[in-house]
């Protein structure tokens, strides 16, 4: 799916409607209120951190099949001028903010957590790429975005210095990535149920774990992610189709139709390749709520519940016939033609 969203990088970027209302603001001082305020903090890390492994499993494992790649070093960062002003005092104390930008979690296994990066720690210098200042307005991601974009062009294999400060101490360590798609993950707060992908960005609702679950919303991280490896966003606007409103209909339709069944056939490869449940992408179709979701409540621009569950059966098949590939992959870099029928399996 293609939507236009507000840029927040790798996770812990937007904060819940509660926590934006003002449930930050300590002015009471009040003992139970700091600790609710930490609460929502730590749930609002767990929620990345969670997103951000199951993000950084599935790029290193298929990083053979992009084109693109990044240092995948498995780090979550996190500046204090993302989040509301109000709430800058409380959350620069909680993650310990001694700086503009610090650590929000590390994922488990990568080579940030071998090399002893900590969460909390504070960034100073993340090799060659220059740690912009903290803005003093409104919430922006202006900076993060820069420093995401600076760190995901080095060598994907070259390891990274990264000065630290932890408890006020400074500290160095050396980082040796792993290669991995280049694609950062981030999550969007809204019950609402929101998955896109621009090319170089996943971001998934919180409404999607609500009601599927931390397994079957892998199956959606991995659709969205097939789309960024066969650079659909970037086809799309190569044969004029029309995104919004419009993608439903004409030959706009058709276009839409066939980047999606073909981004249904990779996820499945991609989650076979991560050493994901051989079934994910099937459960995930059959649940009630994806279901739910088709009919007339399913926009035209996408193929309708049953034909896509007919793909991810296919292609589970297929799979323990003779292990997963990577299907669609060499024809990324030609044009769409919108002929998606013959990608669905017969009955």
């Amino acid at each position: 799916m293609f939507r236009r969203f507000c840029l927040f990088l790798l996770i812990l970027t937007a904060l819940p409607s509660s926590v934006r209302a003002g449930a930050l603001s300590l002015a009471a001082n009040r003992p139970e209120s700091d600790s609710a305020v930490a609460a929502q903090l730590e749930s609002v890390r767990a929620a990345g951190l969670a997103l951000a492994s199951a993000g950084f499993r599935l790029s290193t494992a298929n990083a053979a099949l992009c084109d693109r790649l990044e240092p995948g070093h498995g780090i979550q960062l996190h500046r204090i001028d993302q989040y509301p002003l109000a709430a800058r005092a409380a959350v620069r104390a909680h993650f310990r903010f001694a700086g503009a930008t610090a650590v929000a979690g590390v994922v488990p296994g990568s080579p940030a957590e071998q090399a002893g990066v900590r969460a909390d720690d504070t960034v100073l210098a993340f090799g060659p790429v220059a740690v912009p200042p903290a803005s003093d307005g409104p919430p922006s991601t202006v900076g993060l975005v820069a420093l995401w974009q600076g760190v995901a062009a080095l060598p994907p294999t070259a390891p990274i210095r990264i000065d630290l400060l932890r408890d006020g101490a400074p500290l160095t360590v050396t980082v040796t990535p792993i290669p991995a798609c280049r694609t950062r993950y981030e999550l969007l707060f809204t019950p609402a149920l929101e998955a896109s992908a621009n090319g170089e960005m996943v971001q998934i609702s919180t409404g999607y774990t609500d009601r599927f679950g931390d397994e079957l919303v892998l199956a959606v991280l991995a659709h969205e992610l097939a789309h960024n490896i066969l650079r659909h966003r970037d086809r799309l606007k190569a044969v004029g189709a029309e995104f919004g409103m419009l993608s439903g209909f004409g030959r706009n339709m058709g276009f839409f139709r066939q980047a999606e069944l073909q981004a249904d056939t990779l996820a499945v490869h991609l989650l076979a390749r991560a050493g994901y449940p051989a079934d994910l992408a099937s459960r995930f179709r059959q649940h009630p709520v994806a279901r739910a979701r088709s009919g007339m409540f399913q926009s035209p621009s996408h193929p309708q519940w049953r034909d896509r569950l007919r793909v991810a059966l296919a292609e589970e098949a297929r799979i323990a016939a003779n292990g997963p590939g990577a299907p669609f992959v060499a024809e990324r870099d030609a044009p769409l033609t919108g002929d998606w029928r013959p990608l669905v399996p017969k009955p």
